[in-house]
């Protein structure tokens, strides 16, 4: 199979879908694989490294997309990558269809296959091409809320851990996931008082067992949250379901409680936000202030460490991309449930039903 990695045209993204050592291991596996030039020069990923792992490099995205029969990307197709999709082309990557109505319409009307890393679950309902960039947006969105909640960077001027005599920062986190429970985490390891909610019980004694010390959980619920943030430095948004919106949890009206100045990280934007005024944001322009408080919505996160998040993203998906190059698409959905859904639309149809119950379209069986 002839497999294409385009460079990302998303604003300040920086990682790649393979970096050499992935190359290698497909070409070893007797496939083609084409790398734009300079696809890879933003992690730190040379064409010479590339074309030492054998792989044919492009000179432009259109050679890439209209040679390939697989095309691995890491973020959702921009508008300009549109005219590329056709029916016979399968599309691997973040998608965040119920997000973004406009890419989903542009994938239906092109016919193309696309699966979306997001959704790909596997017989225990993890998310396992989520998880590794799940876990460095958790842990990077702490490392954010420190940031600004600096007096050069935003307005709060609170130290997280404190100091002797002075209270360390309160950060809520709403989510208790992998991106909630890496936020807690570190935020526990720098010294703050942390409260984090969800809805799933058991998950949450997990999380105050093995996180203990300052956490306080508490059942996610409006009266909850509300008290929460009250008193809340820093609220990181952590809330995923699979495939659907974020539920908006966090009201505008609950912002003018929040002590001026205070920070929201909300990880959970590429599903379009847990927090009412939430709106995506780049790593050139991260934030925006509403009601006293400081938004940080940046979109791709993990965009920020690239090289990382590559090789990250790479060792969970490398043997999912062997499965769709070795059988091809068709055969290798029918032998791996895990894989079949990660479909999320095929032959101008949806058929992942989390997508479809977001737009009120009819669901196709895969």
């Amino acid at each position: 199979m002839i497999i294409g990695m385009p460079r990302e045209v998303k604003a300040d993204e920086y990682r790649v879908a393979l970096p050499p050592g992935g190359v290698r291991e497909l070409v070893r596996n007797q496939h083609t694989v084409i790398v734009e030039k300079s696809a890879g020069e933003g992690s730190g990923l040379s064409d010479s490294e590339y074309d030492q792992a054998g792989a044919k490099i492009a000179h432009s995205a259109e050679e890439v997309w209209q040679r390939s029969d697989l095309l691995l990307k890491v973020k959702e197709p921009a508008p300009s990558e549109y005219q590329f999709f056709r029916p016979d082309l399968a599309l691997f990557s973040y998608l965040h269809l119920a997000a973004n109505e406009r890419l989903l319409h542009a994938l239906l009307e092109s016919g193309i296959t696309a699966l979306a890393y997001e959704t790909v679950e596997d017989a225990n309902h993890h998310l396992p091409l989520l998880q590794p960039m799940s876990e460095i947006a958790g842990s990077m969105a702490t490392q954010v809320a420190a940031q600004y909640l600096q007096r050069p960077d935003g307005e709060r001027g609170v130290l997280m851990g404190g100091v002797p005599g002075v209270h360390p920062a309160h950060v809520v986190v709403i989510g208790g996931g992998t991106v909630g429970a890496n936020a807690a985490r570190v935020a526990l390891g720098m010294g703050a008082r942390v409260t984090l909610l969800d809805i799933n019980n058991d998950r949450l004694r997990y999380l105050d067992d093995v996180l203990g010390g300052r956490l306080t959980t508490l059942y996610s619920n409006e009266i909850n949250i509300t008290e929460a943030v009250r008193t809340a430095d820093a609220v990181i948004g952590a809330v995923l379901v699979t495939g659907a919106r974020a539920p908006r949890l966090v009201t505008r009206e609950m912002l003018t409680l929040m002590p001026r100045g205070s920070v929201i990280v909300d990880v959970a934007v590429d599903q379009g936000g847990c927090f009412e005024t939430t709106r995506p944001t780049t790593h050139s322009d991260p934030i925006y202030f509403m009601e006293g408080v400081l938004h940080y919505g940046v979109a791709n996160m993990p965009g920020a460490v690239p090289r990382t998040s590559s090789y990250a993203l790479s060792n969970a998906t490398l043997h999912y991309a062997l499965r769709l190059a070795g059988a091809g698409v068709n055969e290798a959905l029918n032998r791996d449930s895990s894989l079949a859904r990660g479909l999320n639309v095929a032959k101008g149809k949806v058929v992942h039903p989390a997508v479809a119950d977001t737009f009120n379209l009819p669901v196709s069986p895969a």
